[in-house]
C-alpha cells in the first residue's frame, strides 16, 4: 500500500522493491519513482514457475533511503499445465448426450482451474470442435444437445491462468439412434375374454429394424405395463375388470418410437 503522503517527508519518495530467490544471499534491487505506485512487476523468463522468493519494499527521497517493510515469501507465476489428462473415455447415453470422463496427473508445474473438453462429428476437422469447460477438480461433463447417430471425436486438455496444456488423445463414440418416428400401423387383434391377441402386421417392415413393444393399462391410470416381443404378435392378459387401452410403439436404443392408435378393450373377468 503506498505510503500516506505525511509519511513520505520529502521531495524525489519512491520505493525500493528488494527481492531474492528464497534460501539465497544479496538482493536485487529495483526503483519505483511513483509515490503512488502500488505494484511492481519484475520479468525474468528464466525463472520457473512457482519459485519462493523473499520479498522486501523500503521507501527513499532525495535524503537517503528510509526503513524497509517486513520480508514476506511469495512465489513466482505459474506455468501453464504441461500434461494431458489420461485415461479418457466417452460414453454414448442417449440420442443427444455423451459422457465424457478423464483422469489428471498431479503435476508439480501448472495447477489446473478446470478443464476444456473439445468435440466435433466425424467430417469435419479438429479446427471446427466446439468446446466447453469444468471448473476445478471435476472429472467428468455431460455434452448435450447433440445430433443423433452422429460419431463425434473428443479430446480434454486442463487450463489454468497461465494458459491451455497439450490435449489429450481424441477419443470416439457415437450418439445412439433416434428413436422411430412411423407409428406402428395395422394392428389386428382379437379378444378373448380377459385375453386380447395381437397381430403386428406392419406392410413397411417396420419391426425388420425395431423390435415392437406393446404397452397397456387400465383407463384412469398413467403407469402402463409393458410387454417385450421379437415377434409381429403379443398376447395381453387383462387382469382386472375395466377397460383398458393398449398401444404399440417400437424400440430402438435411442428410446421409445412414436405410439400406435390406442386400442380400447373392456374387461369383464
Amino acid at each position: 500500500q503506498p505510503v500516506s503522503e505525511e509519511f513520505q517527508s520529502g521531495e524525489g519518495f519512491g520505493y525500493i522493491v528488494a527481492f531474492r530467490p528464497n534460501g539465497t544471499r544479496g538482493w536485487k534491487e529495483k526503483m519505483v519513482t511513483s509515490s503512488d505506485a502500488s505494484k511492481f512487476i519484475y520479468r525474468d523468463e528464466s525463472v520457473p514457475p512457482l519459485t519462493p522468493f523473499e520479498v522486501k519494499v523500503g521507501v527513499y527521497n532525495n535524503k537517503g533511503d528510509g526503513p524497509f517493510s517486513p520480508i514476506v515469501v511469495i512465489c513466482s507465476a505459474e506455468g501453464e499445465p504441461t500434461a494431458a489428462p489420461i485415461d479418457v473415455k466417452a460414453t454414448s447415453l442417449s440420442v443427444s448426450e455423451i459422457l465424457v470422463a478423464w483422469k489428471h496427473i498431479k503435476e508439480s508445474l501448472g495447477r489446473p482451474q478446470g478443464f476444456e473438453v473439445g468435440y466435433w462429428k466425424d467430417m469435419q476437422q479438429e479446427e471446427a470442435a466446439e468446446k466447453v469447460k469444468t471448473e476445478g477438480n471435476e472429472s467428468s461433463i455431460l455434452l448435450t444437445g447433440l445430433e443423433g447417430n452422429t460419431l463425434y471425436h473428443l479430446t480434454v486438455r486442463a487450463y489454468n491462468a497461465a494458459g491451455y496444456g497439450p490435449p489429450s488423445t481424441a477419443v470416439h463414440a457415437a450418439t445412439k439412434k433416434s428413436p422411430p418416428s412411423q407409428a406402428p400401423g395395422n394392428i389386428m387383434w382379437i379378444q378373448d375374454g380377459s385375453h386380447v391377441s395381437l397381430g403386428l402386421n406392419d406392410h413397411c417392415d417396420h419391426y425388420l429394424f425395431y423390435p415392437p413393444q406393446v404397452l397397456f393399462r387400465q383407463e384412469g391410470q398413467s403407469n402402463s405395463q409393458v410387454i417385450e416381443t421379437q415377434k409381429t404378435s403379443a398376447v395381453v392378459l387383462l387382469p382386472d375388470v375395466g377397460v383398458y387401452i393398449i398401444e404399440v410403439c417400437a424400440v430402438s436404443e435411442g428410446g421409445d418410437g412414436t405410439a400406435s392408435p390406442q386400442i380400447r378393450v373392456p374387461s369383464f373377468s
